[in-house]
C-alpha cells in the first residue's frame, strides 16, 4: 500500500519537472502546474484570510460569546437570532457541521461591539458588485478601502522612509571611526541620490557631479538587491535539486527517474503532433 509520504513525493517531483520543463517551451505540463498553483494559492489565502482574520475579528467582535444565565435582553436575543440565521445559512440547514458560527457566539470577545457593523455592511457592498443593478454599492466599498489605505501608507512612508531615514543619516562623532565614517557614506549616499531625482534645475557644475556619484550608490544598490535575489531563488533552487536527488531512491519507488522520462516523452509527443499539425495548416 502507499502511504501518504510516498504519495506527496511522487506529487512534488511530478510538480517540480512540470514547472522545470518551461526550461524547453510552454507546454502543457507548465500551464497544468502554474494553473494548479495559482489556484490553490488564492483557495489557501482565501481560507487563512477568512479564518484568522474575518472570523475572529468580525464576527468574533459581532457575536461573542457570551454568558448570560438566561437574563439576556430581549434585543441581544434577537440579535443573536441572526446569528442562528446566518449558521442555518452555513450549514446548509443544518446538513453541516456548524464550525463557522459555534453554539452561544464565537470564543473570542466578550463584548459585542456594534461598530463592527460598518466593515460588515461594506464588506456585503463589495459582494453586490457581482449584481449589476445595485453594483454602484460597491463603490462606497471601494473608496473607503482606498482613503482610509492611502491615510494609513502615508503615514508609515512618512515614518519608515522618511523621518527614519533622516534620523539614519545624521552621524554621531562620538563612536569610534568606523561608525563615523560609515555614517558619512550613508549621509553622502542619501544626499547625492536626492540629488539625482531633483529635476528642476540642469544637472550642470556640482549639481551634475553630485548627481553622477548618486548614480554610483544607485547601481550599487540595485546589483546589491539583484545579487541577494539571485542568491536566494538559486538557494531555492538547490533546495528542489536536492529533494529531487532524495527521491529518486528506491525508498520512493524511484520517482524522479520515472518522471522525467514520462514527462520527456509526452513533451516529444507533444512536440511531434504540433509539427505535424502546424505543417498541415501551411499546405493547407
Amino acid at each position: 500500500m502507499i502511504s501518504l509520504e510516498i504519495f506527496g513525493a511522487w506529487l512534488a517531483v511530478l510538480l517540480t519537472l512540470c514547472i522545470l520543463s518551461f526550461l524547453y517551451d510552454d507546454n502543457p505540463f507548465y500551464k497544468a502546474a502554474e494553473h494548479l498553483y495559482i489556484g490553490m494559492s488564492a483557495g489557501y489565502a482565501l481560507v487563512m484570510a477568512f479564518w484568522q482574520g474575518v472570523r475572529p475579528n468580525l464576527f468574533g467582535r459581532l457575536w461573542p460569546q457570551i454568558t448570560t444565565d438566561g437574563d439576556g435582553t430581549i434585543l441581544q436575543s434577537i440579535w443573536y437570532s441572526v446569528y442562528e440565521f446566518l449558521n442555518l445559512i452555513t450549514t446548509c440547514f443544518g446538513l453541516f457541521d456548524r464550525s463557522i458560527f459555534p453554539e452561544g457566539g464565537i470564543p473570542e470577545y466578550e463584548e459585542i461591539k456594534l461598530i463592527y457593523l460598518i466593515p460588515f455592511i461594506l464588506g456585503i457592498f463589495m459582494l453586490l458588485r457581482l449584481v449589476p443593478k445595485v453594483s454602484w454599492l460597491a463603490r462606497w466599498a471601494i473608496a473607503y478601502i482606498v482613503g482610509m489605505a492611502a491615510g494609513l501608507r502615508f503615514y508609515r512612508y512618512l515614518t519608515s522612509d522618511i523621518l527614519a531615514q533622516i534620523q539614519a543619516t545624521a552621524v554621531d562623532f562620538s563612536l569610534d571611526w568606523i561608525s563615523i565614517f560609515n555614517g558619512l557614506i550613508l549621509f553622502i549616499g542619501t544626499l547625492t541620490g536626492l540629488v539625482y531625482f531633483f529635476f528642476s534645475k540642469e544637472h550642470k557644475g556640482s549639481i551634475g557631479t553630485l548627481s553622477r556619484i548618486g548614480i554610483y550608490f544607485l547601481m550599487i544598490k540595485f546589483g546589491a538587491s539583484f545579487g541577494y535575489a539571485v542568491m536566494g531563488r538559486i538557494s531555492l533552487l538547490i533546495g528542489r535539486i536536492d529533494e529531487l536527488k532524495e527521491f529518486s531512491t528506491s525508498e520512493f519507488y524511484y520517482a524522479t527517474p520515472i518522471l522525467s522520462i514520462c514527462i520527456i516523452v509526452c513533451l516529444a509527443i507533444w512536440v511531434y503532433l504540433g509539427k505535424g499539425t502546424s505543417q498541415d495548416q501551411i499546405v493547407s
